[in-house]
């Protein structure tokens, strides 16, 4: 267990820690929940951490840039979140089941999802055009805390379809925020998955600021302590660090598919940058704070760390570096390509069978469409 400091620069409760931000390798780590935490990757799974990690930042960027030019209406950017996502989007196994917020780009990366797929969301292309059971990956939820009463029931389901009770069995895991944990709708989830003993991990990525109100203003204890209330265990990560928040993540979605019930994981972390395009947060928030937290940068330590063990050399963080800058180009030119959808199409997937009512309304806004001049419908 490591010593944090908190957003104040005050002392914070111990986390779990794999690897400092010197990029020091710690082997293994007892937690408050008494599970003991480790890695065993091979070097080139180290690799493809740090590359998860660069790719994801870069296209990250792109998209901030994008929305600041006007291409998208509103970006959630995930800048200083990398570690959390990337290390519990690897922790997930092909048939774990994921609900996310709007921020979670790093996870459906991991997913194998299409990095098109939420920009052509945010610039009102289409609702999210991803299968969620292909890809084990929900839809993103805009309202706030929804989405894990949403895995909850789902995780209900999984139990009594028996597909529990082993290694092979499923689990699921919901992502939401510091600001949410003050919801209805995550607390009453919290019972829900307590009683029933749901395979359910909650993935609480405290990032200090729910929009503009710091985490001292949102809770009077440490958030991962509050599991205890509802009769199942929290553990606090390290947030900027992939290494533990993988192996937290697997030990907890294991304990779960098992048949042993809910978790919930704070990871400890830093919202970078704006909580979405429409936040300045420099009205809440003085540039030291923000600089004492880069020091603690997710990708910076596994860089040092992959160097100091001579895994890779310079070759190997230009190449991802390029590789990087392809990637968030080639999403620029794809965004840029994109058509605007035809009006009508709004009511479409609205109902599976369809609807009286929104063909009513899809006829009457064709034909106020059509009071245009030069319209097309």
């Amino acid at each position: 267990m490591t010593k944090g400091r908190g957003a104040g620069g005050e002392s914070a409760p111990e986390f779990v820690q794999l690897l400092t931000p010197d990029g020091e390798r710690i082997d293994k780590v007892t937690g408050a929940d008494g599970v003991e935490y480790t890695v065993d990757f091979t070097d080139d799974e180290y690799r493809g951490l740090y590359r998860d990690l660069v790719v994801v930042r870069k296209l990250d960027a792109e998209a901030t840039a994008l929305q600041r030019q006007g291409e998208l209406g509103i970006w959630a950017s995930l800048l200083g979140q990398e570690a959390a996502q990337v290390g519990s989007g690897r922790a997930l196994r092909q048939q774990d089941m994921a609900f996310p917020t709007y921020r979670e780009h790093g996870v459906l990366y991991c997913r194998g999802i299409d990095p098109i797929m939420p920009l052509s969301l945010f610039r009102g292309v289409d609702h999210g055009a991803w299968d969620p059971n292909q890809f084990r990956f929900n839809m993103y939820t805009i309202v706030i805390g929804a989405q894990t009463l949403h895995a909850t029931g789902y995780a209900m389901g999984i139990t009594k379809d028996g597909k529990v009770g082993n290694d092979d069995g499923e689990a699921v895991i919901a992502y939401f925020g510091d600001g949410a944990s003050a919801q209805g709708d995550v607390n009453e989830a919290f019972i829900w998955a307590s009683v029933f003993n749901a395979p359910i991990v909650f993935f609480c990525q405290n990032n200090q600021y729910a929009i503009s109100e710091p985490i001292e203003k949102q809770t009077r204890v440490p958030l991962y302590q509050r599991a205890s209330g509802f009769g199942f265990p929290g553990v606090r990560v390290d947030g900027n660090d992939v290494l533990a928040s993988y192996a937290v993540t697997r030990a907890a979605l294991d304990h779960a598919r098992h048949g042993q019930g809910p978790t919930l994981i704070e990871a400890y972390t830093y919202r970078m940058g704006a909580h979405t395009t429409t936040d300045d947060p420099t009205r809440y928030r003085m540039a030291g704070e923000v600089e004492s937290w880069q020091a603690r940068d997710p990708i910076a330590r596994v860089r040092a760390f992959i160097a100091k063990q001579q895994i890779a050399g310079d070759d190997f963080f230009t190449e991802v570096d390029e590789l990087a800058r392809r990637e968030s180009l080639a999403l620029r030119e794809r965004v840029l390509a994109m058509p605007d959808p035809d009006p009508l199409t709004i009511f479409e997937h609205v109902y599976p069978h369809g609807s009286p009512l929104i063909d009513s309304q899809r006829q009457g806004f064709a034909e106020y469409m059509d009071s245009f001049e030069g319209s097309s419908h």
